[in-house]
């Protein structure tokens, strides 16, 4: 009885069309470790001092809007 031989693989992939999803922490979690950074940069001598509000409540709030809306 004669061995089976396989077939070699293609050399080229089949298609250009991947199609690559990322899960949702793939895309939060280096937007926040960016805007932690960026807080620290700025440091607590940038603030705003008559306002009342900081630029973090204002980061947080924002982020709530953009998450909830």
């Amino acid at each position: 009885m004669p061995a089976r031989t396989q077939h070699p693989r293609p050399t080229r992939p089949a298609s250009g069309d991947a199609d690559v999803r990322l899960p949702w922490w793939a895309v939060v979690l280096p937007a926040l470790a960016f805007a932690a950074l960026l807080l620290l940069i700025a440091g607590p001598g940038q603030a705003q001092a008559a306002t009342g509000e900081s630029a973090t409540g204002r980061l947080l709030r924002q982020l709530l809007a953009l998450l909830t809306g």
